[in-house]
């Protein structure tokens, strides 16, 4: 137990302490919400990694997906390295910062607002991301629960309020540079965790030769493969249709949520997407593809601690169950590991939702002429605000906490993905083919949240992106064009000619 509490305190100690280092470069709008556009690549390769993937994935999806498709879970995180990671940089990374430095826009929102010169679209833009970032929030808590009372016995409350109390600290005091600051701290946390986790979970099942023999015997559960010896170590699993929409969901989400998207504004130069693209792809490889490789193999730890009442797996308790007969040294890494999965990504989201709500829809909506000041201000105060409430959401979390975040991912991605993407490369996208993707995405995702004609909510939110992907382009195509003039000033951006150094280019 001492060696847990002295981890959790050097941990909590760091984290506060960064975000004292990090107020000088917090005392401008620019510098509290995007660093200066000046962050290097590792930061903001970290802060693209830890961003994307919290407590969630490592205890709810990894338990989840491993359970239901054995080893072709690992295929999801293969997903989220290259499609989330690779493609999302070398599609968007440098056309994002190009364009939103043009442009001077901060946020997702005020991008769609100068892109499409809709003020309407900015405000709609805005309330989405209030309205959708909020339950992601509060499912990022979700599963640390059931960890800390096999690792410490003390109630999940105090466990939330701390973990959003130390967060609020740092973002408050030195916005974006702390929360990049402090991702790269714990990604390398959860890079080192994932590893060693792996390896001693595997050492407990005679290897990772034995525990693949062991899997290979036990038959399926699902209905198309009922009682098939081998197939939760077969290559693309029990259910490979679900598989691919768990796949589309959790990779080709990333290209349309804004607090992922809003890394590639703050970009310092050429140089740092290049090597940003490399360092981002490895971390997703090693972090998301370890957390579904060990979810793997939670049929091996099949056990009366894992069901409830009524006989249902607890997803949430696989993989603390499986962690739960670890070393304390190792466990003590697990605690430490999941928090600061947690708390980057819980930093990511509430800075991205005060950010929005400050600069998209209170300044010059509600209040006019706010100083650099007041806005720094009211994003300090409801960065606070979105901790509490999440905080208050987890603490008595509806019967769908778990489905919480699949909802969030499909609303956003699916309404932001096409005309985000199509925005960068295509100059004939028209005001109508953004709303039309606007409500396609939310449409869709909200309408099967409560009629349930797409039995997955993962599986709605990745319909919703494909279905946003050819909306966008059709309606764009049926509906006037847009002022050729403006647009063509916008996307003269890319054609700026620069001056290079000889070891970037070796044209003449």
């Amino acid at each position: 137990m001492e060696i847990k509490i002295i981890l959790l305190i050097l941990f909590f100690a760091v984290m506060a302490g960064v975000g004292i280092y990090s107020r000088r470069h917090a005392s401008s709008v620019d510098g509290f919400v995007l660093g200066g556009r000046s962050v290097g690549p590792w930061l903001t390769a970290f802060a693209y990694g830890t961003s994307y993937f919290s407590a969630v994935v490592f205890v709810g999806y990894a338990g989840q997906f491993g359970w239901k498709y054995g080893i072709a879970s690992t295929w999801i995180g293969i997903g989220n390295a290259v499609i989330g990671s690779l493609l999302a940089w070398v599609v968007l990374g440098r056309r994002t910062k190009v364009m939103t430095q043009h442009l001077g826009s901060k946020t997702m929102p005020d991008f769609f607002g100068q892109r499409y010169g809709s003020r309407a679209l900015k405000i709609a833009a805005s309330v989405i991301v209030f309205v959708f970032l909020i339950p992601y929030t509060a499912s990022v808590y979700n599963g640390l629960s059931r960890l800390f009372e096999m690792a410490f016995h003390i109630p999940y409350s105090w466990c939330v309020v701390a973990m959003a109390a130390f967060t609020a600290v740092y973002v408050i005091l030195g916005g974006y540079m702390a929360t990049a600051i402090n991702d790269f701290i714990q990604g390398i946390i959860m890079l080192a965790g994932i590893v060693a986790v792996i390896a001693a979970v595997l050492s407990g099942q005679g290897g990772f030769l034995n525990a693949i023999s062991e899997m290979a015997q036990i038959p399926s559960d699902v209905a198309v493969t009922q009682g098939q010896p081998g197939v939760f170590t077969s290559f693309f699993g029990p259910d490979p249709l679900n598989l691919l929409g768990v796949v589309i969901l959790t990779s080709l989400g990333t290209w349309g949520l804004p607090q992922m998207i809003g890394k590639f504004y703050a970009i310092r130069d050429e140089k740092s997407i290049n090597t940003g693209t490399v360092i981002s792809t490895l971390f997703a490889v090693v972090v998301s593809g370890g957390c579904y490789f060990l979810g793997g193999f939670a049929r091996l730890f099949d056990s009366p601690e894992i069901y409830d009442g009524a006989g249902a797996v607890v997803y949430d308790s696989i993989i603390p169950h499986m962690l739960s007969a670890l070393p304390d040294i190792l466990i003590g890494i697990v605690i430490v590991l999941v928090l600061s999965a947690s708390m980057s990504t819980l930093s990511s989201l509430v800075l991205t939702s005060s950010s929005t709500m400050t600069l998209d829809l209170i300044k010059d909506n509600i209040v006019r002429g706010m100083s650099e000041k007041k806005q720094i201000i009211t994003m300090q105060v409801l960065i606070v605000f979105f901790l509490v409430v999440s905080v208050v959401i987890a603490l008595d979390p509806p019967t769908f906490i778990a489905q919480l975040m699949g909802i969030s991912w499909g609303a956003l991605a699916g309404a932001f993905l096409a005309p985000f993407l199509y925005g960068l490369y295509w100059k004939g996208v028209t005001r109508a083919g953004v709303w039309a993707g606007f409500f396609t995405g939310v449409g869709l995702t909200v309408a099967n949240m409560f009629l349930g004609f797409i039995e997955s909510p993962i599986n709605a939110g990745a319909a919703a992106m494909a279905a946003g992907l050819v909306v966008v382009p059709v309606v764009s195509l049926l509906t006037p064009k847009p002022d050729r003039e403006k647009v063509d000033g916008i996307f003269s951006c890319y054609e700026e000619k620069v001056t290079i150094s000889r070891k970037r280019s070796l044209q003449e």
